[in-house]
């Protein structure tokens, strides 16, 4: 009856395996370490970065406890401050013998202080969260109405454009805010204009009034382009502030969208406020140039000649010297976007661009005299300039051109990004700033860390000290949820924040309310007069159903928190939830597990440990009938 099969207890002892082995990083600390990333859009750290790494540590005779190569990171692990300094100082020379101009950032960090084999079946700790680890926290305000007002410039552009090729005669273009102006001299002009916004322009909507003897049609955004308008600003600003967030050596940065405007940045770790600023508002910027192909440049690129007067030398993503005319073509300002794709022809990776209306005009005067020559896009960072690419001009070129090529996927893509978030879409400054102290963060785990505990060993105490033994199993299951709570969250690379924790203590609370439903019924078998093993049974029966319906409903409102809270409420509505699903486990699966293998054996049970059982009688006396 109180018996489960083999399986059922392989599968508990594999649930509680798995849960120890992730969790157990949790509690092997920080070690020191030094980060080197990227210091550039164009700069990858690779394997050969890892190799030159290696070298100059092999060099210098440091031997490090690690080095791992992850999300376009390399990350040294030692054993002690003072080794981290001198290895940060080494990499510094090793890296960036330029300290004006560094391709590499190299940064200190901490890094989990789990063996190796842990990390071999990627068992890693939970991230702390800017109030546990200290840092600074950022709220930018995007100009969703500068994104507004820069899509209305260029399709302003591509109109006159349009109509100039169309051959609609106009009375003049201008854009008033947010809206298109046209003015048309008679109807049939107007009805031309109409058909050519509804065919080229979807986006837009024309509203009609006269003046005069003249018309004029205004176009506006419709309200679902809009707010597609504002929706791509934003996205294209978060992507632009990921990457130069790379810099700060931030091992876990929160970036994510706060209402329809807004942008949060939580920079754990980093405490130098004025160069996070630095990084968030920099400007990066794209032009594209004419490739010098004359034999003096030629020469110049081997390194056996001058620059020719009127060019100038910048390196490619290999340090490949390109030669370059000054006479900038086409700016980033003129390029709406850039996506990755194949070649419909020879299937191999492209990026396609599309340029505003005076840059299609450009591009297609430029291409048309210089066909079969080169034409190098150049992304400028920190007043420096580097060659992202140099195709060659294989026709004429408007609007939407592409780029191809040996590329493989993987660069196509990191090519459109680069060339799409070399600068913010959008304006944003900073309305809210706040910087956490490693010291504040320190206090806030320890005092989290003490919360969760006490509140543990108050809730197995008194469970012991009412249920006796079951009031046991009951607090063995607690720990066992507590466990497979943390094991989940460091499986998920969860970010754990002080909601995060308060979440946990609830969820303690929560867990064993499970247990007492369970204890409870089984008191009331006994006080009935029902054989222990029949008590025990009947009694885990009866409590499932209540037991699902109110974590069922508790559950619903954990999602609903997850789904429509943000920043600190989702934090806790992720423990939250996850903790309901792990104390459901616990608390009625393990803890039976338990109760069967203490008593399921005995056939002849007489009486059960589970407290004092209240037994209507003569008297009306308090009995330990079937229970001690």
């Amino acid at each position: 009856m109180n018996r489960y099969p083999v399986w059922k207890y392989a599968i508990l002892v594999v649930a509680l395996l798995v849960g120890i082995l992730y969790a157990l990083p949790n509690f092997f600390g920080e070690a020191p370490a030094v980060q080197v990333s990227p210091g550039k859009a164009t700069v990858k750290v690779d394997t050969t970065t890892l190799a030159r790494v290696e070298q100059a540590l092999a060099q210098a005779q440091v031997q490090p406890e690690s080095i791992t190569l992850e999300n376009g990171s390399l990350r040294v692990r030692v054993d002690t401050p003072e080794t981290q300094l001198k290895v940060r100082d080494l990499l510094q020379r090793t890296l960036v013998p330029d300290p004006a101009d560094p391709g590499y950032i190299v940064a200190l960090n901490l890094v989990s202080a789990s063996p190796s084999w842990l990390s071999a079946i990627n068992a890693k700790p939970m991230y702390l969260g800017l109030d546990l680890r200290g840092g600074v926290h950022f709220m930018l305000q995007v100009d969703m109405q500068a994104a507004l007002t820069q899509r209305a410039d260029a399709i302003a552009g591509d109109l006159r454009t349009q109509m100039r090729e169309a051959g609609i005669r106009h009375g003049g273009i201008s854009r008033e805010g947010q809206s298109i102006e046209i003015t048309v001299r008679d109807a049939a002009t107007a009805e031309r204009v109409r058909r050519l916004v509804a065919d080229q322009f979807a986006d837009f909507q024309l509203t009609e009034r006269a003046q005069g003897e003249t018309t004029r049609l205004v176009a506006t955004l419709r309200p679902e382009a809009a707010r597609q308008v504002q929706a791509q600003a934003l996205k294209q600003n978060i992507t632009t502030l990921h990457n130069r967030i790379n810099e700060l050596g931030v091992a876990e940065p929160v970036i994510q969208q706060q209402g329809l405007d807004r942008i949060v940045v939580q920079l754990p770790g980093v405490q130098d406020t004025a160069k996070a600023k630095d990084i968030l508002g920099r400007t990066a910027t794209l032009e594209m140039r004419l490739v010098d192909e004359s034999a003096e440049a030629r020469a110049a690129e081997l390194g056996s000649g001058p620059v020719p007067f009127g060019s100038e030398r910048f390196m490619d993503r290999e340090g490949r010297p390109v030669i370059v005319k000054k006479q900038v073509i086409l700016t980033g300002d003129s390029l709406t976007d850039a996506q990755p794709g194949f070649d419909s022809q020879t299937q191999q990776p492209k990026v396609d661009l599309t340029v505003d209306a005076k840059g299609g005009r450009i591009m297609r005067d430029t291409s048309r005299e210089n066909l079969k020559k080169r034409m190098a896009i150049l992304l400028f960072e920190k007043g420096r300039g580097e060659v992202l690419t140099a195709p060659v001009i294989q026709g004429e070129l408007g609007n939407r051109f592409q780029i191809s090529g040996s590329m493989t996927v993987n660069e196509a893509a990191d090519l459109a990004l680069l060339l799409r978030a070399g600068s913010l879409a959008a304006p944003m400054e900073i309305i809210e700033e706040l910087t956490i102290g490693p010291t504040l963060g320190a206090e806030n785990i320890a005092k989290g860390f003490n919360s969760v505990a006490w509140g543990f060993a108050a809730i197995v105490a008194f469970m012991v000290a009412y249920y006796a033994v079951f009031g046991l199993f009951s607090g063995l299951a607690l720990a066992v949820n507590l466990l497979l709570l943390v094991a989940v969250l460091s499986m998920l690379q969860a970010t754990l924040t002080l909601p995060g924790m308060a979440a946990m203590a609830l969820a303690l609370g929560m867990a064993i309310d499970s247990n007492v439903l369970i204890n409870e019924r089984i008191r009331e078998e006994l006080r009935g007069g029902a054989a222990p093993q029949t008590a025990i049974n009947v009694g885990y029966d009866r409590a499932w159903a209540t037991i699902l319906d109110s974590n069922v409903t508790t559950l619903i409102a954990g999602v609903a928190l997850l789904a429509f809270g943000s920043g600190p409420v989702r934090g806790f509505a992720v423990v939250h939830t996850i903790g309901i699903l792990t104390s459901m486990f616990s608390a009625v699966f393990f803890s039976r597990g338990l109760v069967n293998f203490w008593y399921g054996r005995q056939k002849k049970l007489k009486s059960v440990a589970i407290g004092t059982v209240w037994r209507p009688g003569a008297g009306d006396t308090l009995t330990r009938a079937n229970g001690r």
